[in-house]
This record gives structure tokens, C-alpha cells and sequence, in this order.
């Protein structure tokens, strides 16, 4: 090698970048949805198939926003050093956890309301009489 070439340690960085990526958001994606399936199996126990539907399609959308995400987000950097590799990966990565999060939180907001929009109205039960009033009275004077 050249004493004055430097190294290029972005393709490095793409491919940690691109193998993180794809790990946490299918790491993300399978818990969200073991858990989801339990709680949209509450909300629609009178259709479990449709609460499993509900749940791979927020699955579905869950694995696009993010793929999406993450691969606009693979263009650029620096890393002519170790130093610039490490915090290019870092600064991409910080960006793709909290765009996870992001989602994660919008799963948890969809969840709320579709629970909220299941849930049967809260009426109060009514009072049971505790006993009857006595009559009143008649008035003085009489009945004219």
C-alpha cells in the first residue's frame, strides 16, 4: 500500500450498519408482535383471526417503515479513520434506535386505541332500592 493512501472504512461501516439494522428490527418486529397477539387476542376474542390479521398487518407495516428507514439512512458518512468509522456507525445507528422507538411507541398508540375502540361502553350498574319511602302526609285542610 501507498504511504499516502488512506483507507476507506465505510464499506465496513454499511455492512455492520445494514446487519444491526436488519437484527434489531426483526428482533423488534417478533417481540412486538408475541406480545401484540396476546393483547389483540383480548381486545378481539369474538374474531381471534381477525386480532392475528390486525396483528401481522401492523407487523407488515412495522418491517417496511423501518427497512425504508434504514436504508435511506445507509448513504454518507465518513470513516477514512477507525475513529470516523466507529462514530458514523454510531451516529446511524443512534438515528435507527430512535426511529425503532418511534415506531414502537405508534405500535403501542395503535394498540390504545384499538382496546379503547373494543371496549364496551362503561355504564354504570344501577342502585338497587334500599326500601321504599313512606307515603307523605295529607295536606292540612283536607282534600277540596
Amino acid at each position: 500500500m501507498h504511504p499516502t493512501a488512506t483507507v476507506d472504512y465505510l464499506p465496513l461501516v454499511y455492512a455492520a450498519y445494514a446487519a444491526a439494522s436488519v437484527a434489531l428490527t426483526i428482533f423488534l418486529a417478533r417481540t412486538l408482535s408475541v406480545n401484540g397477539r396476546i393483547f389483540l387476542a383480548k381486545v378481539f376474542a369474538h374474531d381471534p383471526a381477525f386480532g392475528d390479521a390486525v396483528n401481522r398487518l401492523l407487523v407488515v407495516g412495522f418491517y417496511l417503515v423501518n427497512f425504508g428507514y434504514a436504508c435511506l439512512h445507509l448513504v454518507g458518512g465518513e470513516a477514512a479513520s477507525v475513529r470516523a468509522a466507529i462514530e458514523t456507525l454510531a451516529v446511524k445507528l443512534g438515528w435507527l434506535l430512535l426511529a425503532l422507538a418511534a415506531m414502537h411507541f405508534a405500535n403501542l398508540l395503535v394498540f390504545n386505541r384499538i382496546r379503547r375502540g373494543a371496549r364496551p361502553a362503561e355504564i354504570p350498574a344501577p342502585i338497587a332500592p334500599h326500601g321504599w319511602m313512606a307515603e307523605p302526609a295529607p295536606a292540612a285542610g283536607g282534600a277540596r
